[in-house]
């Protein structure tokens, strides 16, 4: 799937891993979140193929010219998930839109687990 946009001279095709890109960049940049949680087919393409996928945690679907975004992550122990996730859409519709320029429909936030930390990085 990739994106495309009408200008005057000619067409720009937008691949959707550019936007799977920018959609990791902005979530992991996101105060509060640990990682990205990547389902059964990553960790099945993982084993099999011995490398992790690139969109890993992200699923973005295309509906009407808008874009459906899906993130699934791992969220640090003591946060307020409400709080996290409504920045993480935040974080991410001011990075697609300033970067590609292309409209969001939604962004639908999945908190896939807690991440506590260990013993080591408490004492620091």
């Amino acid at each position: 799937m990739s994106i495309e946009q009408e200008e005057r001279l000619g067409a720009v095709k937008i691949s959707e891993d550019v936007i799977a890109i920018c959609v990791i960049n902005a979530a992991l940049a996101t105060k509060g979140v640990a990682a990205l949680s990547g389902g059964l087919t990553d960790t099945i393409s993982k084993n099999i193929l011995g490398k992790a996928p690139l969109k890993k945690g992200i699923k973005i679907a295309k509906e009407d010219e808008e874009l459906l975004i899906d993130i699934y992550v791992i969220v640090h122990y003591g946060v307020k998930i409400p709080e996290v996730a409504w920045n993480i859409q935040k974080n991410v519709k001011k990075e697609i839109e300033s970067m590609v320029d292309v409209p969001i429909k939604t962004i639908n936030i999945h908190v896939q687990g807690v991440h506590f930390m260990e013993q080591k990085e408490q004492e620091e």
